[in-house]
């Protein structure tokens, strides 16, 4: 049987129809208040105030802490973050449009491919950092692999290097990629394709003319999504990096742990969202540029 709402439900609704509108918004909106609008205001309010002796803070207005992130040190520490995310995000837009293409133009095996794609999502991210560092230390498979093979004569240095903190956010977040970029593939008409190759494009032409401007929003919805989720990272660099490799994540999870610096880590907790709220609203623009306008 169907669900029936309250009858004085339906009757409020009628009599003002923008009462059910605010009621089902209501609990959405004191979701949002409580867990993002009140923290943003604390993380405010402490960022400008001094730090205590001990932790915590003191009644003193200060912009000390905003000062301080200009510091040359914290901006390299910034800008390595950005670097890092940029190549992550680009990383997994190599390895993932080819998959999204496949997973799009398979029929049989498409759900099944999915399921390939979120099953990561399925195990804690520190699970799969871990297996990432059992395979890249010194006595880990691929060391133990190629000196059974003889290809090298002492273990590679592959963990605490850059190079493993870029591979572990590209293998963390590369579904965030192949999603939305399925998503825009999958509406493509291969029809378009054939009429394409019929006026003489190549199969690249193809892909410029057609396939690339279709799956343009699906691009930068996943490199938006993996960029961010990058640029707030610090697991990955803490437990594949070492402490040689540190990025804007790490500096603000110490200044709240070991250095007991909240008001600097508010601040640059804020300072770090101005960015990435730019680089969403830039991009976002430059999307919109991009479609094509209705007459």
């Amino acid at each position: 049987m169907p669900l029936r709402s309250p009858p004085r439900i339906l009757a409020a609704v009628r009599r003002r129809p923008g009462a059910g509108t605010v009621a089902l918004l209501a609990p959405g909106g004191l979701w949002l208040v409580l867990f993002f609008a009140v923290p943003m205001l604390l993380m405010v309010a402490t960022s400008i105030l001094e730090r205590g002796t001990y932790g915590g803070v003191e009644p003193a207005l200060t912009l000390e802490h905003y000062r301080r992130f200009f510091d040359p040190l914290y901006l390299g520490v910034l800008g390595r973050t950005l670097l890092w995310a940029a190549l992550a995000a680009a990383a997994c837009l190599l390895l993932g449009f080819p998959v999204a293409w496949v997973i799009a133009r398979s029929r049989r095996y498409r759900n099944l491919l999915l399921f390939l794609v979120v099953l990561p999502f399925w195990a804690s991210f520190l699970v799969r950092t871990f297996a990432l560092i059992f395979l890249l230390r010194d006595t880990g498979l691929i060391n133990s692999l190629l000196l059974r093979l003889g290809v090298i004569q002492e273990p590679l240095t592959l963990l605490y290097t850059p190079g493993a903190v870029l591979l572990g956010l590209v293998y963390g977040f590369l579904p965030l990629m192949v999603l939305p970029v399925y998503a825009s593939l999958e509406k493509l008409d291969l029809a378009l394709l054939e009429a394409a190759g019929v006026l003489g494009a190549r199969p690249f032409q193809q892909f410029l003319t057609v396939t690339w401007p279709l799956a343009r929003p699906g691009v930068i919805a996943g490199a938006l999504l993996v960029f961010t989720a990058a640029v707030g990272s610090f697991l990955t660099a803490d437990l594949l990096g070492g402490a040689k490799q540190v990025l804007i994540g790490n500096l603000v999870q110490n200044q709240f742990t070991t250095a007991r610096n909240w008001p600097f880590g508010s601040a640059v907790s804020l300072l770090l969202m101005a960015v990435v709220s730019g680089t969403v609203l830039l991009s976002l623009r430059a999307r919109d540029r991009g479609e094509p306008r209705n007459a």
